[in-house]
């Protein structure tokens, strides 16, 4: 057990030292962030994507080539980048999951999981540390919005509290990198 988290641990290392100064997002394969996760459990960020898809491509060109974006989620997730139409068998949570043709296209099984059968791309998906999904996120998103959902996940706020009232404290500043929330009690008069 030690050799093997001392080995993954020294792939990790190796990988942010080819990948640290490139400024992009540092995607592994999904068997990769598997076992990656299981040594430092950190979250899963996926990316659900197809070829085809236009606002997949914008969401590559504009959000993921954001520095801001690009250093928060390189250091808090494994990022791992899933084409949909993937056609070799993946595992997760014990279960082999494979590409299903359907009509002229098809899509992977493991994508259909993760996205709750709403096959709606871009989306990204969120596993905790012991590869539970979270939740997906389905659409195209912004760089203001990308940012605060990444902080709502990575930091565990959506145990806690509400999308809406995190956005709100995260747009007025009254929340900023790696604060936690402290929820006052409400004074009895």
């Amino acid at each position: 057990m030690y050799l093997a988290k001392l080995f993954f641990s020294s792939i990790i290392i190796i990988t942010l030292a080819i990948n640290g100064n490139s400024q992009s997002i540092n995607w592994v394969e999904w068997d990769e962030a598997v076992e990656l996760s299981k040594v430092d459990e950190k979250k899963v960020l996926i990316d659900v994507y197809t070829e085809w898809c236009k606002w997949c491509k914008k969401m590559e060109e504009t959000t993921f080539q954001d520095s801001a974006i690009i250093d928060y989620v390189n250091e808090h997730f494994h990022c791992v980048r899933f084409d949909a139409e993937y056609k070799q068998d993946l595992s997760y949570n014990g279960k082999t999951y494979k590409y299903v043709k359907n009509g002229k296209k098809g899509y992977h099984e493991l994508a259909k999981e993760l996205l709750r059968g709403r096959m709606s791309y871009p989306t990204t998906v969120f596993l905790d540390e012991k590869l539970s999904l979270i939740q997906p996120i389905k659409g195209y998103q912004s760089v203001e919005t990308y940012d605060q959902i990444i902080h709502y996940f990575n930091e565990n706020h959506y145990r806690k509290i509400p999308w809406k009232k995190f956005s709100l404290l995260f747009n007025s500043n009254k929340l900023h990198k790696a604060k936690p929330i402290m929820v006052q009690p409400v004074k009895q008069h």
